[in-house]
């Protein structure tokens, strides 16, 4: 179906995805619409298409598929749209008086003849320009919205595209509509593709290569890496595009010549291929790097034995001889990794540092790439830990670092004479260019962590290439603490990245505690029930392990009955189910209880 009307109240609106219900007034009736509707406002005239459904607690809905901005036919609509607050400068008293005026000719004015709003008390030649000029933007916006609708490309790309190329914009994407592979991130090549085929473009055009091999690319940085072989890359691209290995070739060779992308060649003549930036960040990475490093050693600590000594006896522990080393490295080096596994002592080394260095008036700072780790971090050092984001004062790194203009970031330098940054395989390529970009030459640079731990969901595999490069002093921790080896998580762990079984009960020799169990089940069904059964009384009866205070359950996927969605309406129906009299909330197919 389709309706035509005016949103005339935001009953809920999700600011991160767009999700909004609303009361939709129509001429001779008022409905409720839901549906994903970004950059709709309170006032908006929307002609909507999509369907009734019947909801279960709030009754009869539309649910929106599709819908496409109008011009308010009444001068009382079109006063609700100038009050919404998108227009800048405008008011619910200013938009009153500015139909009052104007009445039908309201639009024509502020389109063209913005110069009379000035005949409005309060509204000067100036402002009447501004207010000209946010109107056309916001409406040059939805025109830009009902384009890039027609080939599923999500509302959230209009303002960027518009921003990018102004009021020309639906020119300009239909001169070349491969510039949408730049700005909007995610999008499908095969429909811009489409898109771009169906307003004439030929199939072996240079424009239609190039963006087939940049978005390769892109797609490959999505998997996390940055670069790729030239064979693979150019066998992608042929099937993508269904064009000749030669176009594919001379359109690379044309991107390296407009600096696009940078051909590297190796030691064992494979040729391998970045987009700009991300090059540039590997190289900024690496020669920052070996630049702090090689730094005078304004840091080190004369007699280091000594101050050993004092720390063990101040903090009450034995350092191993493997402890000692990776200590000393760091007192050596401006740059030091330390990697091993679980229950190997790196939390200990960081402790023996910090304790040393305040010691000797120096500034310890400590960070890591989650809010997680750094409140870990706190709790086992009982220093102030900040995630990586907030000490170089930034907010989440803009995903538009394919641009040039992302790869000169200036952040602001931090004040330390160490920085210990632990669980560094989550660090992605820019975050640690960002990093060493904001640190003073001759601090310390502490780098912690296990390579074979999370990957970072960015770009790059930067601790694990660090550690390959061999450039970097890297101590690597393999001994399992008697502590930690009564732990079967920590000693399970261990194997399984050495390749061995995990611990039965009859192996082990060790005074462990029953902190791992593997349970293996063949279907979906039974592993079901294995969770609802583990956190509905069988881990509480076990050791006191309280569902909403100790326990998490982690599955891979979000769709499916063993996906997130599904996983918690589960345990939720059997740990906190429907009482009657009790208040509950259902939003986007979700029920919010009180937890009892």
């Amino acid at each position: 179906m389709e309706l035509k009307g005016q949103v005339v109240d935001i009953i809920y609106q999700n600011e991160i995805n767009s999700y909004m219900i609303a009361t939709f007034e129509m001429e001779e009736e008022i409905t409720t619409i839901v549906g994903y509707l970004p950059f709709v406002s309170s006032g908006d005239m929307l002609k909507v298409i999509g369907k009734y459904v019947e909801h279960r607690d709030y009754g009869l809905q539309f649910k929106v598929d599709t819908f496409e901005k109008i011009m308010p036919e009444t001068t009382e609509g079109l006063e609700k749209y100038l009050a919404n607050g998108n227009i800048k400068g405008i008011g619910p008293a200013t938009a009153r008086k500015i139909v009052k005026l104007f009445g039908e000719e309201t639009i024509h004015i502020l389109k063209f003849e913005p110069n009379k709003l000035a005949q409005i008390k309060g509204i000067s030649k100036q402002k009447a320009i501004e207010i000209s000029e946010s109107f056309i933007e916001n409406w040059e916006v939805w025109q830009i919205v009902g384009f890039l609708e027609k080939f599923k490309i999500g509302a959230e790309n209009a303002k960027k595209v518009y921003d990018l190329f102004g009021t020309n914009a639906i020119e300009e994407i239909e001169s070349n509509p491969y510039v949408l592979i730049d700005i909007a991130r995610g999008v499908d090549f095969n429909q811009i593709d489409k898109m771009a085929l169906d307003l004439g473009i030929d199939y072996t055009n240079s424009k239609r290569i190039k963006s087939g091999i940049k978005y390769a690319l892109i797609r490959a940085t999505y998997n996390g890496h940055c670069c790729t072989l030239k064979e693979n890359l150019i066998d992608f691209v042929k099937s993508l595009l269904n064009v000749d290995e030669d176009i594919v070739d001379d359109n690379i060779v044309k991107l390296k010549l407009e600096d696009e992308i940078i051909i590297e060649k190796r030691d064992n003549e494979q040729e391998w291929i970045y987009l700009y930036n991300f090059y540039k960040a590997e190289e900024d990475v690496a020669n920052i790097i070996l630049r702090l490093d090689n730094y005078k050693n304004v840091k080190k600590i004369k007699n280091i034995n000594l101050e050993l000594s004092k720390a063990e006896k101040d903090i009450d522990i034995i350092l191993s001889e493997k402890q000692k080393e990776a200590i000393k490295a760091i007192n050596e080096n401006n740059v030091t990794i330390i990697t091993g596994g679980p229950g190997t002592g790196k939390t200990t080394i960081i402790k023996t540092i910090i304790d040393i260095y305040k010691k000797n008036k120096y500034k310890p700072v400590l960070c890591a790439p989650t809010g997680r780790a750094a409140k870990r971090m706190t709790e086992t050092t009982k220093e102030e830990a900040s995630t990586l984001h907030r000490l170089l004062e930034i907010g989440k790194i803009n995903e538009d670092y394919i641009k040039k203009k992302y790869n000169d970031y200036e952040g602001m330098p931090i004040d330390a004479d160490l920085i210990i940054v632990d669980e560094l395989s989550m660090v992605d390529i820019f975050l640690m260019k960002y990093l060493l970009k904001c640190i003073y030459p001759g601090t310390k640079l502490i780098l912690v962590g296990d390579s074979d731990q999370l990957a970072s969901v960015g770009p790059g595999s930067v601790l694990k290439d660090i550690i390959s490069s061999q450039k970097i002093t890297t101590i690597h921790l393999d001994k399992i603490f008697r502590q930690a080896a009564k732990s079967k998580i920590i000693l399970n762990a261990h194997r399984v990245n050495n390749g061995m079984p995990f611990l039965k009960k009859d192996e082990d020799d060790i005074d462990t505690n029953e902190d791992f169990f593997f349970i293996k089940k063949e279907s979906q069904e039974a592993i079901l029930s294995e969770v609802i059964s583990l956190c509905n009384g069988r881990l509480k009866n076990y050791g006191d392990y309280d569902f909403f205070s100790n326990i998490q359950v982690l599955t891979p996927t979000k769709k499916g009955l063993l996906g997130t969605k599904e996983l918690n309406k589960s345990l939720q129906e059997i740990l906190n189910p429907h009482k009657d009299g009790e208040i509950e909330k259902n939003s986007m197919g979700s029920i919010y209880r009180i937890r009892r």
